[in-house]
């Protein structure tokens, strides 16, 4: 009960800064929108930053290979409480960092070398200026790279010492900087401020940990004990598959850039944004219950107490279900009123809006698949084992391209994102059968409530439709529409909530019951 309740006070504070970073973050899109739309410098920066964002946001970001890899080994050789690391344990953590920045850097120069040509391979365009303004962009950013993956470590390290609130909160400095920049310099010609301030936000995030990490007794200086290094091994062993995978799920977006460039200008655009919008709810709820999760599981598995690794698991992908259901009726009804709530101003016009609305739509489809596969993976980890995600994750490259190919000419920018859904789909699945195999996760009680929760949601959104249907606004009326957006979801949410009720969904019970104590002991204070 101790370590639930301690999961759940560490969900909420991660929930809260996550919040804060998204919002910031919605605020960064809202201004690169204003100055720049969807059009050809907006695409030029977001192909661009597809290569540093591997770096610094899937390997080296919170959830990603180096930050899982730390948190699963670290887990086992620390303890929280302990004022002081052993030498072995900083001797460990400094050769793992060393070897990391070898490999980044090698990476980077690569990057900066072949800019151009990669640029050129991936974007499947006659636009010339369209790859130089993208390979100018990449040239800038290529510092971004070099510390992804030490960012990586700093997370890892911090969260496994119960130290949430940094690795969280941090991302808000590459948002601060490029609202900064781009409003002082009122969205240059060739969005060279955009890269600049990309490049500066990566740098103040690595600055920020870097105290905190000194601060736990760690001395940062190159340790180059690679050799015979068991709990090093452990840790390459860990990341390389780990972050194959990730590269793997970075070529899925490498396929959807080289069918996007067949597009309308800006449609890549589009999709960053509607991506954007999907991870601002299904990102906190995520990493809200995963991050403070995952430890759990690592030591659940050291424990070999492989029942409370099941009960956790349908207890924390339940609870996301039960509010990542109505989030996805949510989109599907209000997806085009939101974006123009959020986007449409400035240089960002209604043909943008309904490329966007048309691109969310359908990526809102992932969310459930999207949940499992990220709580289920990380139980892999905690075995462990990040090669199977890996191969899983590989196999599906060829479905991916043959789905783009599939939709592409009836859907347009929709293909992009259904096919998402659908591999994402395909990804849970598999993975789900394999640890199956493993442990016995309990599939019946967790789509039991899951298919009480999608019956609840289908009635409420059946209902409220009919109202959102009869609620006319001048669409020029941002205050109205505003009002009808949150209104209609709201009404939404609690026709949700008694529907599920009705249904005696487990969730349910267990919410009201913590709201009723936490009102109680507001009152008796």
């Amino acid at each position: 009960m101790n370590r639930e309740n301690s999961l759940l006070k560490a969900a909420w504070l991660i929930a809260f800064v996550t919040v804060i970073s998204k919002f910031i973050g919605f605020l960064r899109d809202v201004c690169i929108a204003n100055y720049y739309g969807a059009g050809l410098i907006s695409d030029a920066y977001f192909y661009a930053y597809q290569i540093p964002s591997l770096a610094i946001i899937l390997m080296g970001g919170v959830g990603g290979p180096f930050h899982s890899a730390t948190v699963s080994v670290f887990a086992k050789l620390i303890n929280p409480d302990e004022k002081m690391p052993s030498e072995k344990v900083n001797k460990l953590f400094n050769s793992f960092l060393t070897i990391t920045f070898i490999f980044f850097l090698i990476f980077s120069i690569v990057i900066f070398i072949f800019s151009e040509q990669i640029l050129g391979f991936i974007i499947h365009s006659s636009n010339t200026e369209l790859v130089n303004i993208a390979s100018l962009h990449l040239r800038i950013m290529t510092p971004v790279i070099l510390i992804g993956g030490i960012i990586g470590i700093y997370y890892g390290l911090l969260i496994t010492y119960r130290y949430f609130l940094l690795p969280n909160i941090s991302p808000v400095l590459m948002s601060l900087s490029i609202i900064i920049i781009i409003a002082f310099t009122k969205g240059d010609k060739f969005g060279i401020s955009l890269a600049v301030a990309t490049t500066i936000g990566a740098f103040l995030q690595f600055l920020l940990q870097l105290p905190a990490v000194r601060k736990l007794g760690y001395r940062i200086k190159p340790n180059f004990d690679f050799k015979n290094n068991i709990e090093l091994k452990n840790l390459v062993e860990l990341v390389f598959p780990a972050a194959l995978s990730s590269t793997i799920g970075q070529i899925y977006v490498y396929v959807d850039m080289f069918f996007a460039s067949q597009l309308k200008e800006g449609a890549w655009t589009a999709i960053g944004y509607a991506n954007r919008v999907f991870q601002f709810p299904v990102g906190i709820l995520v990493t809200a219950f995963l991050v403070p999760l995952f430890p759990i599981f690592s030591r659940l598995v050291g424990e070999k107490k492989y029942d409370e690794i099941k009960y956790y698991f349908n207890k924390g992908v339940g609870l996301l279900n039960f509010v990542a259901i109505p989030i996805m009726f949510g989109i599907i009804m209000l997806a085009s009123d939101a974006v123009q709530l959020i986007f449409q101003r400035g240089e960002f016009d209604s043909q943008d809006t309904y490329m966007v609305s048309q691109a969310l739509i359908f990526l809102s489809l992932a969310i459930i698949p999207y949940v499992f596969r990220d709580s289920i993976t990380r139980i892999y980890y905690s075995f462990n084992d990040s090669k199977t995600p890996f191969f899983i994750a590989f196999s599906s490259i060829i479905l991916k391209y043959i789905l783009n190919a599939l939709f592409i000419e009836k859907l347009g920018i929709a293909a992009i994102t259904l096919s998402t859904s659908l591999v994402t789909l395909f990804n849970a699945f598999i993975l789900g059968c394999i640890m199956h195999k493993k442990i016995n996760l309990e599939y019946k009680h967790y789509f039991i409530n899951l298919i009480k929760m999608l019956v609840a949601a289908i009635l409420a959104f059946s209902i409220v439709l009919v109202i959102y249907k009869h609620w006319y606004i001048n669409s020029g009326n941002w205050l109205m529409l505003a009002f009808r957006t949150f209104g209609i979801f709201t009404l939404f949410m609690i026709v949700y909530i008694i529907f599920a009720s009705a249904f005696k969904t487990e969730y349910v019970g267990e919410l009201i019951e913590r709201i009723k104590n936490y009102i109680k002991r507001k009152v008796i204070r």
